[in-house]
């Protein structure tokens, strides 16, 4: 596997190293040894599927409030999405700041989510399925999130004519409501 840190520290966006015959290929997704080489939890609890049926689907941006943040681990076993996570950590340089990038069935990439941080995604493809592993039990009452289009993170998401977006996401707070305001950039 291929490891490369993404903008946020602790984050990694993770390819796999195919090995390719007449069969097709085969090739390891998680490695307990090479996740704590690079000082990431390979342990993982719960597995969570979610399925979206149409391209311009919206989730997020989600996480659990503490003693029960997560990491996540994040990859797309059917169709394809731009991924995009928002470090909440006040001690972090990056507080504030988000990341994306697409992940889809076609080029296997994972992303690695650490402990602290926001994930959501837009669906760029019809019919397209999410797979999440975390290293935390969901516990309902830690459960949080963070408005998709607040104007003080700024995310770039890809362009939709309709996107579908749950009433709840929709009713999230603004990142300030619960933030300091002042981010590093």
């Amino acid at each position: 596997m291929k490891f490369t840190p993404a903008p946020l520290p602790g984050a990694f966006v993770i390819d796999i190293e195919r090995h390719e015959d007449e069969r097709g290929f085969f090739a390891r997704t998680v490695c307990t040894e090479e996740f704590a080489h690079h000082g990431l939890n390979p342990n993982f609890l719960q597995h969570s599927v979610s399925w979206n049926p149409r391209q311009g689907t919206l989730r997020g941006m989600h996480y659990q409030a503490a003693p029960h943040e997560e990491e996540k681990l994040v990859r797309v076993t059917r169709g394809a999405v731009f991924d995009v996570i928002v470090d909440l950590r006040r001690d972090s340089p990056a507080f504030g700041r988000w990341f994306g990038v697409e992940l889809s069935a076609d080029n296997h990439r994972q992303l690695y989510i650490p402990r602290g941080v926001a994930h959501g995604f837009q669906t760029l493809q019809a019919d397209t399925e999410v797979f999440y592993a975390m290293a935390e039990v969901f516990h309902p009452t830690a459960a949080r999130g963070l408005r998709w289009d607040d104007a003080a993170l700024d995310i770039a998401w890809p362009d939709c004519n309709n996107r579908t977006i749950s009433d709840k996401d929709r009713a999230l707070p603004l990142f300030s409501e619960c933030f300091e305001t002042t981010k590093t950039h």
